[in-house]
Parts: C-alpha cells; sequence; structure tokens
C-alpha cells in the first residue's frame, strides 16, 4: 500500500455510491468526498483537487455527469471510475466506452463485482474487480478500496468487467421469475449455467475475453445478484411472477433496475450482431408485456433440441 494522501471524489448518492464511500473511507490514508445533485457543494468544488472520480449513477446519469465534467476540465492525470452497470439505449455502449470516448487522454478503470450494497453497508466481507487497459490506474484503484473487509482483483478486460455486471442484471429477472413461480432447484440451476454462455457470447462479439466471465464480475456476480431478494433486478422479476405491472414493481423499488433497460438494449444488440439470447429474448419480452411469466418459461421449455456446447466457441 502507497502512503500517499489520496483524494477521491464519489459522483452519486445512491446506496452504490454510499457503499463506496464507505469503503473508501475504510482506509484512513483516503480523503473521501461524494457528491449528487441535491449537494449544497458546487461539483467543481468537490473535484477540485481530486486525483481520482467515481461515478456511481445510475446508467442514464452517465452522459449528464460527463458533461458536467467536461465543462470543468479535468486534469488528464485524473483517473475516472466507472461502476455502474448498464448499456446506452442510443449507442448501445458501456458506461466506460463512453468515459473512455469523451475523456481520450484520461485513465478510465471499471469497478465491478458481486457486491450487495446492503451487505456492504453492513461491513460484511466482499470483493470486486478492477479492469483497465492501464493497468497502473487500476492497481492504484485496487489500493483506494482495498481493506480487510473488501478484497480487489485487477485485470485488463475493462470491457468483458463490465458487462459480466451488465448482462447479469437481465439473468437475475429471469431468476426472479423462477423463484416467484416456485420452479423449484432444478430449473434455477439449468437457468444461470445456461445464462453464463449465453452472457460470453455477447461479451466475445463485443470483443470481451472468455475467461472474464468466470471471475467474481462474471460468474460471481451472477450468483449473489440471482438469489438474493437484495438485487433489485431480482425482485422485478419476481414481482412480474406475481402478476404486478411493470410501473407497479418500479414504483415500490423506489430506485433504479438497470436489468429493464439492459434487456431492450440487449435485444437490439443480438439483432445487430446475430447473437443468439433466449434467456434475456423472453425476459425483453415478458418485460414488454408481450408474454406471461408462465408463457416465458414454455417457450424456453420448448425450444430445439441441441447439443450442449454447440453455440459457443472459444478459440
Amino acid at each position: 500500500m502507497t502512503n500517499k494522501k489520496i483524494n477521491l471524489t464519489i459522483i452519486g448518492a445512491g446506496l452504490w455510491g454510499q457503499a463506496l464511500a464507505t469503503l473508501a473511507k475504510y482506509n484512513d490514508q483516503n480523503n473521501v468526498r461524494i457528491w449528487s445533485r441535491k449537494s449544497t457543494e458546487s461539483l467543481a468544488d468537490i473535484v477540485q483537487e481530486a486525483s481520482v472520480i467515481v461515478s456511481a449513477v445510475s446508467m442514464k446519469g452517465v452522459r449528464p455527469t460527463i458533461e458536467k465534467l467536461q465543462a470543468l476540465k479535468i486534469p488528464e492525470e485524473t483517473i475516472f471510475v466507472s461502476a455502474t452497470k448498464g448499456l446506452d439505449p442510443v449507442t448501445t455502449l458501456t458506461p466506460s466506452q463512453i468515459w473512455q470516448e469523451t475523456f481520450p487522454t484520461h485513465p478510465v478503470v471499471v469497478l465491478s463485482g458481486p457486491n450487495l450494497s446492503e451487505e456492504i453497508k453492513k461491513g460484511l466481507p466482499a470483493a470486486t474487480v478492477v479492469s483497465s487497459e492501464n493497468i497502473t490506474a487500476a492497481e492504484t484503484v485496487q489500493e483506494i478500496f482495498s481493506s480487510d473487509i473488501f478484497r480487489v482483483y485487477v485485470n485488463n478486460d475493462p470491457i468483458g468487467t463490465e458487462l459480466g455486471g451488465t448482462l447479469k442484471n437481465v439473468m437475475a429477472i429471469a431468476s426472479g421469475v423462477c423463484d416467484g413461480l416456485q420452479l423449484g432447484t432444478n430449473a434455477k440451476s439449468a437457468l444461470l449455467t445456461r445464462a453464463l454462455p449465453e452472457m460470453i457470447r455477447v461479451g466475445m462479439e463485443l470483443g470481451a475475453s472468455p475467461e472474464t466471465f468466470f471471475g467474481l464480475s462474471g460468474l460471481g456476480d451472477l450468483m449473489a445478484t440471482c438469489d438474493s431478494s437484495l438485487s433489485r433486478n431480482y425482485r422485478v422479476g419476481y414481482g412480474l411472477s406475481q402478476g404486478k405491472t411493470l410501473e407497479e414493481i418500479l414504483l415500490d423499488l423506489k430506485s433504479t433496475a438497470e436489468g429493464v433497460n439492459t434487456a431492450n438494449v440487449l435485444v437490439d444488440l443480438a439483432k445487430k450482431y446475430r447473437i443468439a439470447i433466449p434467456i434475456s429474448r423472453q425476459v425483453y419480452r415478458l418485460l414488454n408485456g408481450k408474454i406471461t411469466a408462465q408463457e416465458a418459461v414454455q417457450e424456453l421449455m420448448a425450444r430445439d433440441l441441441k447439443a450442449e456446447f454447440d453455440d459457443l466457441d472459444f478459440t
């Protein structure tokens, strides 16, 4: 660990932003400030001396946040950390791709993993991944957040790390449906096992390494999000299985379930690249009122018979 004092600004004061602030403050050498639209201080004042800026906003807040920072002329050595899981509905880009496109000379790091905010708030142990093409920047972020309650790993596949955390949100909706319909352990095991290669197919088409999806930001996040009522996306699926409308569920959540938007964007991506996404497609149809939860299950069970691994090629 370096003894250098780190000035860190977290943009976004929701559950995730607060959890990240808690983790960063756990290390006494970090000077942590948090900002949201409700803050009394200006963003310019908050980021003035920041060497690392963490974006913990929702997907729809990414571009407005970037526009605010663009106007401030942030120094090139400042590291941007994207902790948002989602896809842009207009461009289908990931959050880090938007950050890097806007700030091409800045190091951009992705932070993603099986990190349920409520558990972190309680001080329970967890692990995550920080990923960047700039490994030095990733290692800096690793040191900032590492502690005896939060283990941080580094890799150099930001798109894979990001897509793992993004695509599993769609699968969490399917998992919530599975539990809501009381389909049993066999069905849920089959669902999650088939979910992983579906995520890998999308990732590989977009330039990710398949191995990344077997790590914390892929399989790890899939396991955490698909088996916990703390997951907002899981609760969306569960609610739909109980006959609630999507509008009712989202109103009850009082927060963003990124899997809803991601499912819609993912269908567009699948059409563009001709990717097979049978689970995600049924989630999309369910979210858009084209099918019931029971019909979605029947559609998946009635698919053509095939070999288990005929749609994956890791070579």
